[in-house]
């Protein structure tokens, strides 16, 4: 059974007072993976063993999950490696497809999953930036009016030119959440934005979400630092092995979290 109280138990933000319709609807969504015991990979493993059937392992990722969320709310989701919320953020944004349950998302996405997913390591960041640009909706207009923004938030400027497969993990961070944060959304995903990246530009993106919730964007961030968490969600899902344990007011379901 999931604790918690509902979002009424405290004070509204100013985003949040605006409007109480809800931005995002998650319906008893449960998700399984099958994965192979073995695999055949090679011709010559299948010649020899013509026969020979492959065994799953079902893995239960998420079991009857359900939460909304309001239109400006900055919602926090938390859990223990392996529990779930990475899975739970890419249902959400549409890239994985759950197994039953529904989700209903009432405003334009902008998905910051995975780091450096879209990205070509072999090409510029120059030509990435405007891969990824194009691919999440801005048209060639916007891009030239923004690319220099992107560089200039990322602090890649030096690096325009430079070949990606040459970019730490952390300019590779900075480089993808600076082009999310270009595009027209209405609503934001994000996974472990904080992870990576030096305290500067930590700030920098605590900054720029003060930002959109003042602007009443509806922001979604999957962390495990429960400090950030604190400090900016409204609300929390605490997630264990694929199921709800707590939702509510952000305070109650740290501590949930931390018991």
């Amino acid at each position: 059974m999931v604790r918690g109280t509902s979002l009424t138990a405290r004070p509204l933000s100013r985003a949040m007072a605006r409007s109480t319709a809800n931005a995002i609807e998650v319906e008893n969504v449960s998700k399984h993976f099958s994965l192979p015991h073995q695999q055949r990979t090679t011709f010559k493993e299948h010649f020899l063993h013509p026969f020979e059937r492959t065994t799953y392992e079902h893995q239960e990722a998420l079991q009857d999950v359900s939460f909304t969320i309001a239109q400006g709310e900055f919602f926090g989701v938390i859990g223990p490696n392996g529990s779930g919320k990475s899975t739970l953020l890419k249902i959400m944004a549409g890239i994985y497809r759950a197994n039953s349950g529904s989700v209903r998302i009432n405003g334009r996405l902008s998905p910051f999953i995975e780091l450096g997913v879209g990205f070509n390591p072999n090409l510029s960041a120059r030509d990435n930036v405007r891969i990824n640009a194009a691919l999440l909706g801005l048209t060639a207009k916007q891009l030239r009016a923004r690319f220099d923004e992107i560089f200039a938030f990322a602090e890649l400027e030096p690096f325009v030119d430079q070949k990606l497969k040459n970019f730490s993990s952390g300019m590779h961070l900075r480089l993808a959440f600076s082009i999310a944060i270009q595009v027209e959304f209405d609503i934001l995903l994000l996974d472990e934005v904080l992870a990576v990246g030096d305290q500067s530009f930590q700030t920098k993106c605590l900054d720029t979400f003060d930002r959109f919730r003042e602007q009443g964007k509806t922001m979604v961030l999957v962390s495990h630092d429960l400090d950030a968490v604190a400090k900016n969600c409204d609300r929390a899902l605490f997630i264990r092995q694929g199921r709800p344990v707590a939702l509510g007011p952000t305070a109650d379901v740290i501590a949930a979290y931390s018991s």
